[in-house]
């Protein structure tokens, strides 16, 4: 076991500062499982600036941050940097100066932890050893491919992370392959999620009346035999909001192994798919920095659309 012993105290550098302070915990705790660092800071005995904080709260610059002696499993072997700097380069939809664009395959975490070596950061800063600055804008799940943003500068984090808490600025689609044949042209989905923790660390979503306002827009694109493409608008960008909706409404997208119909899930392998079916595949946003309209596209990856089209077309 690597035993940490002692009390520690961290100030927050001007680097560090903005992001979430269970992501800032779980990169100081290398191998720290997500379930060990809700459970420290929820019972207090982390402490920022001598007070109790959420895990949601983003640190400042100056900061204090009390992290309580603990006891780590030692951790597997990772991937070592040069690796991941010889990892296969991930595909660049979009850079300058102030952003990176990458259009994320499915199975590949956004960032390390929680049972995950690595991530898409982690092999960025890699591959990119004299990158002064790279942050993740956004988050998508792990089985879910398509647009994502990396900041290369704070002060393009900062003004895209402006747009993301107001729910303006950015048009995010994604498009979802959905069990039955969902009946409107359009839809609009409003339900209150809340998120939780499973017992292992995971991230999960349920309707609840104490949740927070989420809102996604169902335009149906194809009709196949059992099934209905969707593209789906978000109008907020809550944890999971997409996979929820779908399911709440009674049309669950294929592959989901949390939300979906799992019945169905074990068959679609020998039909020829074998992951969740849902891709971010347009974004548009004005540049952070300079204002001008950015639009960006990620086609459907080759195995989504290969069972797109071995499936029959809805005639009805």
């Amino acid at each position: 076991m690597d035993d940490t012993s002692k009390v520690s105290y961290l100030t927050v550098g001007s680097e560090e500062a903005g992001q979430r302070l269970d992501n800032y915990l779980l990169k100081q705790l290398k191998g720290a499982p997500k379930s060990l660092v809700y459970r420290i800071v929820r019972s207090g005995e982390v402490r920022v600036n001598k007070g109790r904080a959420d895990v949601t709260y983003r640190i400042a610059e100056g900061d204090l941050i009390r992290i309580p002696p603990i006891r780590l499993a030692e951790p597997s072997a990772k991937p070592s940097a040069g690796a991941l700097a010889r990892s296969p380069e991930l595909p660049i939809l979009f850079e300058d100066e102030a952003l990176l664009v990458i259009d994320k395959p499915a199975g590949l975490a956004v960032h390390g932890g929680s049972g995950v070596s690595f991530g898409v950061i982690e092999q960025l800063r890699a591959q990119r050893p004299t990158a002064r600055f790279l942050e993740l804008v956004h988050r998508l799940d792990r089985e879910t491919s398509g647009i994502l943003l990396i900041a290369k500068k704070r002060s393009a984090l900062v003004a895209l992370h402006e747009m993301l808490r107001n729910d303006r600025g950015m048009d995010k689609r994604y498009l979802a392959l959905v069990k039955g044949q969902f009946p409107d042209a359009r839809r609009h989905v409003r339900f209150k999620l809340q998120k939780y923790v499973t017992a292992d660390g995971e991230r999960r979503v349920s309707v609840t009346p104490d949740g927070q306002d989420s809102h996604t827009v169902l335009n149906r694109r194809d009709r196949f035999g059992d099934a209905t493409l969707l593209e789906c608008e978000l109008k907020t960008g809550r944890t999971h909001q997409i996979r929820v909706h779908c399911a709440q409404s009674g049309f669950p997208i294929l592959g989901d192994d949390k939300y979906g119909d799992f019945a169905l899930n074990k068959a679609l392998p020998r039909q020829g798919l074998k992951r969740m079916f849902l891709h971010a595949w347009r974004l548009t946003l004005n540049h952070p920095l300079t204002g001008q309209p950015l639009p960006l596209k990620a086609p459907l990856p080759v195995e989504l659309q290969s069972y797109l089209d071995s499936l029959e077309r809805f005639d009805g």
